[in-house]
């Protein structure tokens, strides 16, 4: 008796199916069990003051999802989030380029580079507000200095990494300074790229929470910060479900794009 390819290429994709579809059934079931422990030591082991509970989170999630108040809030952050990221991504990623192709400029910036790398940003963000004021785009600038940094070393060591060999031989087939950097040194530097960009993904979400919390009148950052003066645990609990939410979908979107490029690698070669 024999079995056909298809078959048997169909068997491995089903238990993967099956095998992802326990994973999820198990994640729901943990996630259930925390909310039910969260409800039972609520009031009873720790002071509903201090941890609040899974029903006054989730009223307070519904209170404010019919009043539409958390989606003025929920904008303002993606808008800061996404604007934020775009810049100091460009930003580091040119400069990167720059630097790991000129080794007079990287000698002459590693110094400065270096010191501003290891400042921590969050101290940038009373400037940013003097700079930019309250409004979106101080937030958008401290999300940017997060991204710009992350995204600058990997693209850096990327374009340090190519082989010296792909350039000599681009040199000798007599291509300008232009064409080794666009047809040589980028494509290979890419894979280093975009993991700068997805490493950078949270820390944008981060940079624009943070800035919001600071000095804003609005955003999910400003909403926990008022929450808070408010000694409105609920509330607060109610907005870090909500940044987590959010953190969890910009990292799907992330890992999308990331199977997709993969998936072009492989078939590439």
């Amino acid at each position: 008796m024999t079995v056909s390819n298809d078959q048997t290429n169909l068997a491995p994709e089903m238990s993967a199916s099956t095998g992802n579809f326990i994973m999820v059934l198990c994640q729901a079931a943990l996630g259930i069990a925390i909310l039910f422990i969260w409800q039972g030591v609520s009031g009873r082991l720790v002071d509903n003051f201090f941890i609040s509970n899974p029903i006054d989170v989730g009223r307070r999630l519904m209170e404010w999802t019919l009043n539409g108040s958390i989606f003025i809030h929920l904008w303002a952050t993606i808008y800061a989030t996404l604007l934020g990221f775009i810049i100091g991504a460009v930003i580091g990623a040119v400069l990167g380029i720059w630097l790991g192709i000129s080794d007079f400029a990287s000698r002459l910036l590693n110094p400065y580079l270096n010191a501003l790398n290891a400042l921590p940003k969050v101290a940038l963000a009373p400037l940013f507000v003097l700079w930019f004021g309250l409004g979106i785009e101080s937030k958008v600038a401290l999300a940017a200095s997060l991204v710009l940094f992350l995204v600058f070393l990997n693209t850096y060591a990327g374009v340090r990494q190519v082989d010296q060999d792909l350039i000599d031989g681009a040199r000798l087939m007599k291509a300008s300074r232009l064409q080794v950097i666009s047809k040589v040194i980028v494509p290979s530097a890419l894979s280093w790229l975009f993991a700068g960009l997805r490493v950078s993904v949270p820390y944008a979400l981060i940079g624009a929470v943070l800035g919001e919390m600071i000095a804003s009148n609005r955003g999910l950052g400003y909403l926990v910060q008022f929450s808070g003066a408010q000694f409105d645990t609920a509330g607060v609990f109610a907005v870090l479900i909500v940044i987590a939410l959010l953190a969890m979908a910009l990292n799907f979107v992330v890992d999308i794009v990331q199977n997709r490029m993969e998936g072009w690698r492989i078939v590439s070669r």
